[in-house]
């Protein structure tokens, strides 16, 4: 079977901590599959407050994710906090790539690597729409 790779940079822009519930444990006693989009999308309102938008103003539009991957590295449990690194890249004209590192805020162990595609959209025309240029300066390297 062919693995998927996700090569993240060594720190990105943000990051937040993020209680492990346990309506996030499955039967195995862990971190289910199912909890991860949750935890980052906790995650991602407090990137987006913290550099002044919501998900339901970003310079007058919106984004939905379009797509998701997600690496399992090790098991995580109820009661630890995850920390959730989370930064901006791969722009194109209506979408850009989010992508997070969840750890072990205690240990550092690394839990998850989580890349979710996400496409701007005017629901007033019902189209996608161009990624705001001042959310893409603040992200865009070079």
């Amino acid at each position: 079977m062919a693995r998927v790779k996700l090569d993240l940079p060594e720190e990105l822009p943000f990051s937040s901590e993020v209680p492990i519930r346990i309506s996030d444990i499955n039967y195995g006693g862990h971190l289910g599959h199912d909890a991860i989009l949750p935890l980052i999308h906790e995650a991602r309102i407090k990137f987006l407050e913290h550099f002044g938008y919501s998900e339901m103003d970003i310079e007058g539009v919106v984004f939905l994710m379009a797509d998701a991957v997600i690496i399992y590295k090790s098991q995580a449990y109820h009661g630890q906090i995850l920390k959730i690194d989370i930064g901006v890249r791969d722009f194109t004209r209506s979408a850009c790539d989010f992508i997070y590192r969840l750890s072990n805020n205690e240990t550092g162990t690394e839990i998850a690597l989580v890349k979710t595609g996400m496409v701007f959209w005017d629901y007033r025309a019902e189209k996608t729409a161009r990624v705001p240029e001042g959310f893409k300066a603040k992200f865009s390297i070079g």
